[in-house]
């Protein structure tokens, strides 16, 4: 062997044995797994109940209107509809996560976003916070950064939810509309102010004892509100398939189900002892489509709204817990060591 060769191969076998191996995940304790399996299994449950409970109330006014003309594609349309804006929503709440060094691929953003999303169906919001911080800390971020996303997701969804509910301001009250213009103020300054939404989620960490989070970037609040303001668009056009369906004129019904969409879904939301905001939502959606539909026409596209929402929900989520699984890296090898290298090498 050429003296040369054999000092390039003890090089190499040298700079195996300087790199790292790849730590091994942590095994997780027995009691640990049957958290985990107890979680999944309440997760799922709910889940079923919520599914259950959609299709028994929904289920004669879906079926009337599949057998209408064209009525198949539209709620195929609004399932869609409803699940894209599910995954714009994902993407606003990604970029306050991955906000600076953090790093979150977005098979494994998605699956943690939509978990934490479906535990709404168990009563409380704390569940959805927990799953976060748990699928967050085994993804490798930290628990103040999945926070801090959790938290400034949740001001920016209500804001931009809030914004967008003005578009049912001109048909709902006319030329009263005016009083809700300190709203688009609110939302302008959000945009053009980013600090002030930092601010709100510290003061209000503050108030429920939490310690205090990294704030987020000016440039990843602003994309992360123009991004639910386009969730909010896109997710409210499943209401207008609906709504169109029943009966309502295209034109006029447009603004009023987009906006009477955010605005109820906002109003669920802060409704936190009731699953999925049932209740609160249907009430508040029933007065904007009004506008637009006779009362029993409203009421069946509410009701049809809640399985839409339900499906299009859990759906997405088995479509995501599918695509995470897909695309998750394969082991990598195990590391080279002297007892590994060929002889002829050393």
């Amino acid at each position: 062997m050429d003296p040369v060769d054999s000092v390039d191969s003890v090089d190499s076998v040298d700079s195996v044995d300087s790199v790292d191996p790849v730590p091994a995940p942590a095994a997780r304790s027995p009691r640990s797994r049957i958290t985990r399996l107890l979680a999944a299994v309440v997760l799922l449950g709910a889940t079923a109940l919520a599914v259950g409970g959609a299709l028994d109330g929904a289920g004669a006014e879906i079926s009337a209107a599949a057998r209408r003309p064209g009525g198949a594609v539209l709620l195929v349309a609004a399932v869609l509809a409803n699940a894209a804006g599910l995954m714009l929503s994902m993407l606003s709440w990604r970029v306050l996560v991955a906000d600076g060094d953090a790093r979150l691929p977005m098979p494994v953003a998605a699956r943690i976003f939509f978990i934490g999303f479906i535990s709404k169906f168990v009563p409380g919001r704390i569940w959805g916070v927990l799953a976060h911080l748990q699928l967050g800390r085994d993804a490798g971020v930290a628990p103040e950064r999945m926070l801090s996303g959790f938290g400034l997701g949740l001001v920016i969804g209500i804001a931009t939810g809030a914004g967008a509910g003005l578009l049912v301001a001109p048909a709902v009250l006319g030329s009263y509309a005016w009083a809700f213009a300190p709203l688009v103020l609110l939302a302008v300054a959000a945009y053009a102010r980013p600090g002030w939404v930092n601010r709100l989620v510290a003061s209000a960490l503050r108030l429920a004892r939490r310690p205090a989070v990294e704030p987020g970037t000016p440039r990843a609040v602003r994309r992360s509100i123009l991004l639910s303001l386009a969730s909010w668009g896109v997710s409210g056009l499943h209401l207008w398939a609906l709504a169109v369906l029943f009966g309502a004129p295209p034109g006029l019904s447009l603004p009023v189900t987009v906006g009477g969409f955010a605005l109820a879904t906002v109003a669920g939301s802060l409704a936190f002892v009731l699953p999925d905001g049932i209740g609160a939502r249907e009430l508040v959606l029933l007065a904007p489509l009004a506008v637009v539909l006779p009362p029993a026409a409203a009421t069946a596209v509410v009701i049809a709204s809640r399985l839409v929402c339900v499906l299009s929900e859990v759906a997405a989520t088995g479509a995501v817990l599918l695509w995470a699984r897909l695309a998750r890296p394969a082991p990598a090898p195990a590391a080279l060591s002297r007892t590994t290298v060929p002889e002829g090498a050393r």
